[in-house]
């Protein structure tokens, strides 16, 4: 702990100019913008047809490097940038079809162990569209790779600490545990599914910082300014930048001499070469703030970026979720519209919809799209999409899904199918969503759309298929689990999202 506590002396302006220069002769910091990688129709058809099921056919090679995690991190486990792959993008030693099949395998397992929780609530058997042989509970779909392997990531998050060489404004990604106090903050040029252009923002804001008079916020509660960078980009190339700072007890005045300094170093000085689009800063005293807890204050640039995706442009807050992969947000929001299986009499009742996308592209299918979104920014967002896109059948509602849900579905027992899509954060649903939904008669059919599903996501499909249960709450008919598709958001790394489609 004293050691975090050591001061190391400040960089003056003439080794800051020297360290731009160097950056530039070295070739760090020059990004060449690029359109995304795109992908033909024959591709997407190959894909919806189901024709990698020769990729997951076969279990994946047992014994691969990249499934090694480093024991400890001295100085003999290779370079630092190839331990922060091993930990941030665990696959990347694989090719993309190994990856895959490691993917599909995982996620056969999950649904396997689902499968046994729910045979054991009981006594329960649920009704499989598989031989039992599986011990699967439903059929499960070939997964639909990712479109963009690398460079993917639309918003980046990168940490500041101290580096390999101990200095302390290094900014990049974590090695190590807090817990074991061996943390270590590694520059992120290598990772596989960092853009170019969000890495050349991080290494600017070093730059920037190595200059600051002004310490780094490493421990939250012991001291420190400058903190975490957000990049935020889409698919034409505009790029948002946010800054997180903790104000300390420096006056307004103060603070405004700070943010009219970064915000010159981006216009007019080095950081210029990142083109940004808009740069934000946030005065943050907690761990983590929300834009109500603690205003994004736009120092320059646009307040929103937009992004084109199944037919509608979409605008972006910096608060605001959004599937950080956008190609494979497509293909991942396409399953989704198929396993609804909508219609112009049906309600779609999209809960935890963040910016509104999976509704609003139903929308012209069904009757009305009602979201739900607990981030103010988020729904004005969708609101905002909606008008734009001229859709008019949506409504959107700002809070807690398990206190707007039941009010919201008591009006929809009146005979109209609803149609409910979830796409909750790793936590899971609330219990009471959960009650709502399986309470409500009108919802027949039910799409799940899970990033991990562990813990408390678990709970929730059991849940969802338990037989009635008084004591808690649980009195609607159960619903069956039918069909599940992974769809791969996160190449490089073990992560998938899983959709499953479940009916009454």
């Amino acid at each position: 702990m004293a050691d975090l506590k050591r001061r190391v002396p400040m960089h003056s302006l003439r080794y800051f100019i020297s360290m731009v220069g160097l950056f530039s002769k070295s070739g760090l910091l020059p990004w060449y913008a690029r359109n995304p990688p795109g992908w033909s129709q024959l591709f997407l058809g190959t894909v919806c047809k189901g024709d990698f099921t020769h990729v997951i056919a076969t279990k994946c090679q047992k014994g691969q490097k990249s499934q090694k995690k480093p024991s400890h991190l001295g100085p003999l486990d290779g370079s630092w940038q190839e331990r922060l792959a091993d930990v941030v993008t665990p696959l990347w030693r694989l090719s993309y079809e190994e990856q895959l099949k490691v993917k599909f395998e995982a996620q056969k397992k999950i649904l396997q162990r689902l499968e046994s929780y729910i045979q054991m609530l009981n006594g329960v058997n649920v009704t499989t569209a598989v031989p039992k042989s599986e011990s699967l509970p439903c059929l499960l779909h070939p997964i639909i790779p990712s479109p963009v392997i690398n460079g993917y990531r639309n918003k980046s998050t990168f940490s500041v600490n101290r580096g390999p060489d101990g200095n302390p404004k290094t900014v990049g990604y974590y090695l190590g545990t807090w817990r074991d106090g061996n943390i270590v903050c590694v520059r992120s040029n290598n990772l596989k599914n960092i853009p170019e252009k969000h890495s050349q923002v991080a290494q600017y804001y070093e730059v920037f910082l190595r200059q600051s008079p002004l310490e780094p916020c490493l421990v939250f509660h012991e001291g420190g300014y400058w903190r975490e960078l957000i990049v935020r980009t889409n698919s034409q190339g505009d790029t948002m930048a946010i800054i997180t700072f903790h104000p300390q007890k420096l006056s307004q005045e103060e603070l405004h001499v700070q943010k009219e300094t970064v915000k010159e170093f981006f216009i007019r000085g080095p950081g210029a070469a990142c083109d940004l689009t808009s740069l934000y800063f946030q005065e943050s005293t907690m761990t983590r703030c929300s834009h109500q807890q603690s205003p994004y204050q736009l120092l320059f640039g646009e307040p929103y970026i937009f992004e084109e995706l199944l037919s509608l442009k979409i605008r972006i807050s910096p608060d605001a979720f959004f599937q950080i992969n956008t190609a494979g947000a497509e293909m991942l929001y396409r399953t989704v519209g198929e396993l609804t299986g909508v219609n112009s009499d049906t309600i779609l009742l999209d809960i935890c919809c963040g910016t509104g996308v999976i509704g609003l592209s139903l929308a012209q299918h069904t009757s009305q799209v009602l979201g739900i979104e607990l981030v103010e920014q988020a729904v004005e967002d969708a609101r905002w999409t909606a008008a734009f896109n001229g859709i008019t059948n949506s409504e959107f509602h700002t809070g807690r899904a398990e206190k707007i849900l039941p009010g919201l579905l008591k009006s929809k027992e009146d005979g109209q199918s609803v149609v409910a899509v979830v796409n909750p954060a790793r936590a899971g649903l609330h219990y009471k969503v959960i009650q709502a939904i399986r309470n409500c008669r009108a919802i027949r059919t039910l799409v799940f759309v899970s990033c991990k599903l562990h813990g408390e996501s678990t709970r929730n499909v059991i849940e969802l298929c338990c037989p009635p249960d008084p004591a808690k709450k649980l009195l609607g008919e159960p619903f069956v689990l039918q069909q599940a598709v992974p769809v791969d958001l996160f190449p490089h790394t073990p992560h998938c999202e899983l959709v499953l489609l479940f009916t009454r």
